[in-house]
């Protein structure tokens, strides 16, 4: 197959790679689509392997399957999200992706292109387990619904991860205040939040906490910056709360110790161990059986219009 494949010196070269072969509980999958992410060019940046395949999201049709494995057959529309740029027997950006048949969904018929299938993969994997993971933030995961009283902030709104943490927090009963710059304000409304501010405006912290009556206990902050990292943690209310970041945490921005701070890293749902930088994490069981539980019911999600896939800009032919 023809895959792009991670070369000495921070390149990339699409090039001759041998189809990945499966163990008995994987499918092989014909991809139709992929997606980008920040993810994807960081790799090549700081800690991608050579000879590994990059890419991390895709949409596709099984065309094998492993002997343990009786969904989804042989010509399912599927999409899913793997580590690229750490295994040479596993990426997306490649005709033919290897991944285990529990780590992907369905994509019920006559809802989402492949395109839009696509970018239902990190960004959204990772809203999910920064939202409902028992050590992340532990919301209330559909089809549990919570009391409709209860303030989220997501910092980020109009971002990838920040558009599907709406969405899921939004259908989970939460209210939600959300940051954007004013273009962007229709978009994170449409997707459920109950107040957006312009994460610019020197009084965003005060109107946050005036929108949530200074309430929130749950922050998710999408872009990590310091800055970001300190107006999340700012906008927790008087007896402290937790913050989920997407990057490592900013010591310079840990403004009070009463709020707890968690890194967010999905990697660790995907069941293999793996190095990030010059830490080896593990397999984490705790972690893929929390994703394997949430993928089960994301084709109904989608089939009921109660999640939305992100907008898509579409770059055809690679």
């Amino acid at each position: 197959m023809k895959a792009l494949v991670v070369q000495e010196g921070k390149r990339v070269t699409v090039q001759d790679h041998p189809v990945p072969l499966l163990g008995p509980d994987d499918i092989l999958v014909k991809t139709i689509a992929v997606a980008q992410n920040p993810t994807d060019w960081k790799f090549i940046e700081s800690r991608a392997t050579p000879g590994t395949i990059l890419g991390c999201d895709f949409s596709g049709y099984v065309v094998q399957v492993g002997q343990n494995i009786s969904f989804p057959p042989v010509g399912a529309h599927v999409a899913g999200f793997v580590q690229g740029g750490t295994f040479t027997d596993s990426g997306a950006y490649a005709e033919y992706v290897r991944t285990r048949a529990d780590l992907v969904w369905a994509v019920p018929d006559g809802t989402l292109s492949h395109e839009q299938a696509a970018t239902m993969g990190c960004a959204f994997w990772t809203a999910a387990q920064a939202l409902y993971h028992s050590s992340r933030l532990g919301l209330a995961e559909p089809p549990l619904i919570t009391n409709g009283e209860d303030w989220v902030l997501i910092y980020g709104g109009s971002s990838s991860v920040g558009q599907f943490a709406i969405q899921l927090a939004h259908l989970s009963g939460y209210k939600v205040v959300s940051t954007a710059s004013p273009r962007n304000f229709a978009l994170v409304r449409g997707l459920g939040a109950d107040a957006v501010f312009d994460y610019r405006d020197p009084e965003v912290v005060q109107k946050v906490k005036d929108a949530a009556g200074d309430s929130i206990r749950a922050a998710l902050d999408t872009i990590s910056t310091k800055e970001s990292q300190a107006i999340s943690a700012r906008t927790i209310a008087p007896a402290g709360g937790k913050l989920v970041l997407l990057l490592p945490p900013e010591p310079e921005a840990k403004v009070r110790e009463d709020v707890e701070i968690v890194r967010e890293l999905i990697y660790t749902a995907l069941g293999r161990e793996f190095n990030f930088g010059p830490v080896h994490f593990l397999i984490s069981t705790e972690d893929n059986a929390h994703m394997v539980t949430f993928l089960k019911k994301v084709s109904d999600l989608v089939s009921s219009g109660k999640i939305k896939a992100n907008p898509v800009k579409l770059w055809r032919a690679g």
